[in-house]
Formats: structure tokens, C-alpha cells, sequence
């Protein structure tokens, strides 16, 4: 007897495999995004107020996290007028949010695909332990096992898929809600503070 879910079973490895790839790798890269929103942009407008525009942009270009590129798009446009520069900062803004459900959304997919998938291999096995009873008829356990462990073996792994995506999915998606309201947070005060600063000239 052998344990396999036949092709089915390979499928939802690759699926496994594919889904702490993308895990790991958004995880690392909403750690990297991550800081102190309120600070930098505290920092950047301190540099501001001593004329230091250069520098302002420096620290955002070498701070290298969405809220540092949705800061540096408001100080690139803090010349234009108040629509431009909204405009200007919900275009950077979204292109950083884009950029940070990047993949996320495969995760998603393959949580929900994962248990309908193992439920097929589960058909193809009881197929397969039907189409064994009728082509003979003195029918050897071992071929009513192995089509029978490979319904079940599917059913199994397509659950052990899919919950702990989902889970790894949940963590994601939390993190990452967390720092587009930081991102929204600081794009609002660098517009205030431009447009304030705009308006006193």
C-alpha cells in the first residue's frame, strides 16, 4: 500500500510550496516597510522648516519604505497648488499599496482553491475503487486500499493546504492593513503642513 493522492497530490504540494515562498517573502517585506510614521515624518519636516529640501528628500530616498515615498512625492510637489499636490501623493500612495498586495491576493486564491481541490482528488480516488470493482471480478484489497488512500490522502493534505494559508493569509493581510492607515496618516500631514506652508507665502 502506498500513501499518494495520485497527480492531485503533487498539485497541492506545489501549492504548499508556493504558498510559504509567497509567505516568507511578503513577510520580510512588510518588516522592512515598517517604521515610525509619525517620527519621520516629524524629521522630514523639521529638515523642511531649516530650507533643507535636498536633504528632506535624501532621507526619504535612503529610508526606502512607502511612507518615505509617499512623503518624498509631496516634496517633490510642494511648489504645485493643493490639487496637485493631493493628486500627486494619492498617486504615489496608491502605487505603494499596489505594491504591498503584491502576491497577496495568490495566497488568498490558493486558501480557497486548496479544500476544493484535495475534494477532487477525493472523486478521482473513489473512481478509480469503482472502475477496480468493475474490470474483475475477484478484486484484490490492495486495489481497493491504495483508491481509497488516495481519496482520503487528498481530502487530508487539501486541509492541511488550506488552513494554515489562511492563516498565513490573515497575518498578512493585518500587517499590511496596519500600514496603509500609517501610510494614509503620513501622507495626510505632509499635504497639511505643504498646503499650511503654501498658504503663508
Amino acid at each position: 500500500m502506498t500513501l499518494t493522492g495520485g497527480p492531485i497530490f503533487w498539485i497541492l504540494v506545489v501549492m504548499a510550496v508556493s504558498s510559504i515562498v509567497i509567505f516568507l517573502e511578503r513577510l520580510l517585506e512588510l518588516r522592512r516597510s515598517r517604521i515610525d510614521p509619525e517620527d519621520f515624518v516629524k524629521g522630514v519636516i523639521n529638515v523642511l522648516e531649516q530650507g533643507n529640501v535636498d536633504e528632506a528628500l535624501s532621507i526619504c530616498e535612503d529610508t526606502a519604505v512607502p511612507v518615505a515615498a509617499v512623503v518624498a512625492s509631496a516634496v517633490r510637489h510642494r511648489s504645485s497648488s493643493a490639487r496637485v499636490l493631493r493628486e500627486a501623493v494619492e498617486s504615489a500612495s496608491r502605487g505603494e499599496k499596489a505594491r504591498l498586495v503584491r502576491r497577496l491576493e495568490a495566497l488568498r486564491i490558493i486558501g480557497e482553491i486548496a479544500p476544493a481541490t484535495g475534494l477532487l482528488g477525493t472523486i478521482f480516488g473513489f473512481v478509480h475503487a469503482v472502475l477496480a470493482v468493475n474490470a474483475q471480478e475477484l478484486v484484490l484489497r490492495a486495489d481497493l486500499i491504495n483508491a481509497t488512500m488516495e481519496a482520503l490522502v487528498s481530502a487530508a493534505l487539501g486541509l492541511m493546504v488550506a488552513i494554515p494559508v489562511s492563516v498565513m493569509y490573515g497575518m498578512l493581510k493585518t500587517r499590511m492593513d496596519r500600514l496603509v492607515v500609517e501610510i494614509d496618516a503620513a501622507a495626510s500631514r505632509i499635504v497639511g503642513y505643504l498646503s499650511t506652508k503654501a498658504v503663508q507665502k
